[in-house]
């Protein structure tokens, strides 16, 4: 009840984004449900439906990672201050992301299959020329237990890749967590010690020589006298028992450098490997654009972190300074999107221009489902960029505060953009035209 109240008092914007998980939901289970249909209206091509349904992996994907994209934005379930009080902890809040997704997307499966059936139901009036009786199969009976199942497909691994990636985290940073050492002991050290370590003298801490002031201050706390007072008969003030130091605390780091670059290159080189040598084989084409969008993910936040390293090169200004510095902080979270838009762009370049073999047929469900990847790829592009601009809302408003003016904040943003074109673009093109070299042999 909590969620559906969340739900419905968004603002438009998020509401706007709730609808556009909805309507990629709506895309992908029409896709699955065309699956079922041409597997009724081609019993004997069973190696051809399950193709078609393989395919339809690539939507379903694209479906996730937007469900999750715009689930990380919604203010409604964001950690505030005071919530866990009232019994809205980090488990409830992911538990209601969830619950949210799994609205928007059962509302998108319950649209598909409402299409799906009007235009089932009209078979004098077949849309797309006539070409669509191949995939709705009106003249067959609709399985509903296969067709239930098939709509299940989207609304379930949405949610859970919400639920997975949304679940609450220690805060806390792992070397600072007291461990329970030998005899029941607190330790922060993972070092493993001999069982006579403990028997020796002063091995677990350094303590004072025997017949000290300061041994005898720390063996009678009651009469320990001033710390401050100077020591008469030796002339040297006592020193201060020694304590356990406190664990450091670790800062967690924005600036550092993605680790992702090395894998990501080794993965897209394979998968261009992979789809020099597929030929005509659909699933080796489809396990190779597979490889290159996996690289491309992995690869890009480390080539984000390096434009914000260029910016900053040769002596740079305060704009530059600004660009640089905000791109090395976002590396990571503006970095997936774009290397899921590179891998899209350079699919459907190479596809469209640079293929020069026998011309491709592409259907109304080749063109629906190229339609659905591309906006989802592009509205989670979009969204990361809402959640980026959430993240740096303190930042914007600390810098307008010092006196900061608000056209540098715009021409960092302009410059932050030109410089992600400036590499992601070349890019595509290089990856396209090698992914294009074996069809044009």
């Amino acid at each position: 009840m909590l969620a559906l109240r969340l739900t419905r008092a968004a603002r438009p914007a998020v509401q706007l984004r709730r609808l556009l998980v909805a309507a990629a939901s709506t895309g992908t289970g029409f896709l699955l449900l065309s699956c079922l249909g041409y597997a009724l209206r081609h019993p004997e091509s069973a190696d051809a439906a399950a193709l078609r349904l393989v395919w339809c992996a690539v939507p379903l994907a694209a479906t996730a990672y937007l469900a999750l994209a715009v689930a990380r934005t919604d203010p409604g379930t964001r950690a505030r201050t005071g919530l866990s009080a009232v019994g809205l902890g980090p488990a409830r809040l992911m538990a209601m992301s969830a619950l949210t997704t799994a609205l928007s997307c059962t509302l998108g499966s319950l649209l598909a299959l409402l299409v799906f059936l009007r235009l089932r139901g009209d078979p004098t009036g077949l849309p797309f020329g006539g070409t669509a009786a191949d995939f709705l199969a009106a003249d067959q009976p609709l399985p509903v237990p296969a067709a239930l199942t098939l709509l299940l497909l989207v609304p379930v691994p949405a949610t859970a890749t919400v639920a997975l990636f949304l679940r609450p985290r220690d805060p806390r940073p792992a070397a600072g967590r007291r461990r329970f050492g030998r005899f029941g002991a607190y330790r922060r050290s993972t070092a493993q010690e001999t069982f006579g370590t403990y028997g020796r003298f002063g091995a677990r801490r350094d303590r004072p020589p025997a017949g000290s002031r300061t041994s005898e201050a720390a063996a009678d706390p009651d009469d320990s006298g001033d710390a401050t007072a100077p020591d008469t008969g030796t002339g040297t003030a006592p020193e201060p028992p020694v304590q356990d130091p406190e664990p450091a605390r670790t800062i967690p780091a924005s600036q550092g450098t993605p680790a992702g670059l090395p894998w990501g290159t080794s993965v897209l080189v394979t998968g261009l490997a992979v789809h020099s040598y597929a030929g005509h084989e659909a699933l080796a084409v489809l396990l190779g654009w597979l490889l290159i969008a996996t690289g491309l993910v992995l690869a890009a936040p480390g080539l984000t972190h390096l434009c914000g390293r260029l910016l900053q090169s040769v002596r740079p200004g305060a704009l530059r300074l600004l660009a640089g510095r905000a791109l090395m902080a976002e590396a990571t979270r503006i970095g997936r999107p774009l290397g899921v838009v590179c891998a899209v762009a350079s699919a459907g370049y190479a596809m469209t221009t640079l293929y020069t073999g026998p011309a491709p047929a592409f259907g109304p469900l080749t063109t629906l489902g190229a339609a659905q990847v591309t906006g989802c790829a592009v509205a989670t592009l979009l969204t990361a960029a809402v959640e980026t601009r959430q993240c740096r809302a303190d930042t914007t408003a600390a810098l307008l505060r010092l006196g900061a003016p608000a056209t540098m904040l715009r021409a960092a943003a302009a410059l932050r953009a030109a410089a992600l074109l400036a590499v992601f673009g070349p890019l595509t093109l290089a990856v396209a035209t090698l992914a294009a070299l074996p069809a044009n042999r």
